[in-house]
Order: C-alpha cells, then sequence, then structure tokens
C-alpha cells in the first residue's frame, strides 16, 4: 500500500518550488533578454513574461488570470507589448533568462549535478496528474515543450505546478470573496505575504485602494483598527489555504510520499542556494 501523502506535503514542495520559478522575475537577465527583442519596462517585461503562453492576449485576459493587479496598469501595457515582441520571442527570451539566471544563482556545478537532474525527473512526475480544466494559466504552460537541460525542465515543472496551484487558489479567493486588493491586505496581513509596499509599487494600487479594501475586511470582521487579522480572519486565511491545498492535491498525491519529500528536500537545498546569491530583494516579504 502506497503511504498516505502527509498533511500540507504538497504546500511545502510548492513552498519553495514557487520561489525558484519566481527568480527570473527579479533578475536583471530577464530585463536585459527582454529589452534586447524591445520591451524595454519593466512592468511590461513582468506581462509578457507570464502571459506569454498564452498568446498574445488582451489586458482582460491578463487582469483575469493574474487576479491582484490593478486594470488600469496592465491595459497600459497590454497588448501593446505584442507590437514590439510576439509571445513566441517573448518565451524564447524569457528561456535564456531563466538558463543565466539559474546558472548565475546555483553555480555550473550544482546546475550539472545529479541532485539537480532528479528534482526535474520528480517534479515532472508530479506535473504528469496536473488538471487543465478550469486552469487557463496552467494550461496555457502545459502546452509548451519541455526543455531538455535538467535546470530548464525543473524550472518548467516548478511553472506548471505554481501555475496549477494559482488558478485553483484563485477559485477559493473568489469563494471566499475577496476582491483583488482584499486578497493582497488579508495575505500580507499575515506576516507571509509580500509588503505593502511592494504590492503598491507593483500591482498599481493606490494607498486609497488599500485603505478602502481595508475598511471592508474590517467591516467583515476579518482586520482590526491595527491593520491586523482577528481571528476571523486568520481562520478564513488558513481556510483559504486548506482549500486550495486540496484542489491541488492531485499531482504530490501522483508523485507520493517519498517523491514529495525528495523534491522538496532538493529543491530546499537549491532555493537556499539562490537566497544566498541575492536572488531576491530585502523588505520584499512583511507587514511594513
Amino acid at each position: 500500500m502506497t503511504p498516505p501523502l502527509p498533511e500540507r506535503a504538497g504546500r511545502r514542495c510548492h513552498n519553495v518550488l514557487n520561489p525558484l520559478h519566481s527568480t527570473h522575475y527579479f533578475s536583471p537577465d530577464l530585463g536585459r533578454e527582454l529589452a534586447a527583442v524591445g520591451i524595454e519596462d519593466d512592468r511590461a517585461a513582468y506581462f509578457a513574461a507570464r502571459a506569454a503562453a498564452m498568446g498574445a492576449v488582451g489586458a482582460g485576459t491578463v487582469t483575469a488570470t493574474f487576479y491582484n493587479f490593478r486594470h488600469d496598469l496592465v491595459a497600459a501595457h497590454v497588448p501593446a507589448v505584442w507590437q514590439a515582441a510576439s509571445p513566441e520571442t517573448v518565451l524564447a527570451a524569457r528561456a535564456r533568462a531563466v538558463d543565466a539566471t539559474l546558472r548565475r544563482l546555483l553555480g555550473e556545478d550544482l546546475i550539472a549535478s545529479k541532485d539537480v537532474a532528479e528534482a526535474a525527473e520528480l517534479a515532472l512526475r508530479a506535473a504528469e496528474a496536473c488538471g487543465s480544466t478550469a486552469r487557463p494559466l496552467y494550461a496555457a504552460h502545459a502546452d509548451l515543450p519541455v526543455p531538455e537541460a535538467p535546470h530548464l525542465a525543473l524550472w518548467h515543472a516548478a511553472t506548471l505546478l505554481r501555475e496549477h496551484r494559482g488558478d485553483g487558489h484563485l477559485a477559493v479567493l473568489l469563494d471566499a470573496e475577496l476582491d483583488p486588493v482584499e486578497a493582497l491586505v488579508s495575505h500580507t496581513a499575515t506576516g507571509k505575504g509580500m509588503a505593502p509596499k511592494w504590492a503598491l509599487g507593483t500591482r498599481g494600487w493606490s494607498r486609497q485602494d488599500w485603505e478602502a479594501a481595508s475598511g471592508r475586511l474590517r467591516e467583515r470582521g476579518l482586520l482590526d483598527a491595527q491593520g491586523e487579522l482577528t481571528q476571523a480572519g486568520v481562520d478564513l486565511r488558513q481556510d483559504i489555504e486548506a482549500r486550495t491545498d486540496r484542489l491541488d492535491r492531485a499531482p504530490y498525491e501522483h508523485l507520493g510520499a517519498a517523491g514529495v519529500e525528495r523534491l522538496t528536500e532538493i529543491a530546499r537545498n537549491l532555493l537556499m542556494t539562490a537566497f544566498a546569491a541575492g536572488a531576491f530583494p530585502d523588505g520584499m516579504i512583511g507587514k511594513e
């Protein structure tokens, strides 16, 4: 009999694979590669890099699938960005940026290691059980070919697993009746989300938008006067993660407890190496 998957094992695995995927968003390599094909604005580069798998979609599709960005910010760059570079050109530039970023952060020895090859095999096996129904960002990336190089195959699989969970998470947020700004505010209040200054600086919302969302959360009894989650708010955020876990259980159950544990172990070691190499900006996560 296959051992049951421990509670939250899939979430723990996601929590180390997702940042590995995200390293390229904070890398100068992405900006350099996209600037070389005509996309010089950092925000346009982010929208293009993440949306390109869906094709030359419009602002409405990007806003809907990314969820927590102000539509006006998205519309300032999409679909105009596709006039600078086609989705196919963006995907090729993104692949070059990911390759350069991982080599710089992890080093050539680790890139060529058996651990990276093993992690790629495990993550791809897990992704075999991802479902595409009502998961547009996952489905778009699942249509892309798997890269041959193990470190890029690992990144591709991490992307599939990240977007699979993310698409399901958005369904849970909708059911919890949290709009995009309320989702950001409540997540930040847990201390595990993007700091308000980062959210405001990258998502396009104003301080007035943030305060208005905070007021709506206070009216629902989810946030107190100091901006901290009430017990009801804590319970809601925990329920959101638990329900997201249930929607995301298939790939990790498919991989099995031993495989998930091993993938988590390798990915955590890779992530710690990337952190030590300066993969992420200081002060990005927190309540301030």
